[in-house]
C-alpha cells in the first residue's frame, strides 16, 4: 500500500481555508479518485509542532491506494478537478510525498 500525502506549508499571509477543504474539497477527493481505487482519505489540520509551536504546515491529506500505478491513473482521471479546486481554498502551492506503508 502507498500513502500519498499532500501538505500545505506554513507561509505568513496565506490564505487557507479549512472549513471549506475538510468538507467540500475531501467530498471532492471522494468523488474523483474513490472509483479509481482510492482506499481511504485523511485529513488534518495541524495545530502545532511537537514543541507546541507553530506547525510547519497548515494542513495535510493522506491518501492511500494499493500501489504507486493505481495512484498515477486516479490522478490522471481525478487530478484536474482537484487541482482546479485549489484556487476555492488556498493560494499556498503543496508539497506532495510519496510513501510505502511499511507497518
Amino acid at each position: 500500500m502507498i500513502r500519498v500525502t499532500v501538505s500545505y506549508p506554513a507561509k505568513e499571509n496565506a490564505r487557507f481555508d479549512h472549513s471549506y477543504y475538510q468538507k467540500q474539497h475531501a467530498e471532492l477527493i471522494h468523488q474523483q479518485l474513490d472509483g479509481h481505487g482510492l482506499l481511504k482519505l485523511e485529513v488534518d489540520q495541524c495545530l502545532a509542532d511537537g514543541a507546541g509551536k507553530s506547525p510547519a504546515f497548515v494542513a495535510s491529506a493522506h491518501l492511500f491506494f494499493t500501489d504507486l500505478a493505481q495512484f498515477q491513473a486516479a490522478f490522471a482521471a481525478g487530478g484536474k478537478a482537484l487541482n482546479q479546486d485549489m484556487a476555492n481554498y488556498t493560494d499556498i502551492v503543496p508539497v506532495i510525498t510519496i510513501s510505502q506503508v511499511v507497518a
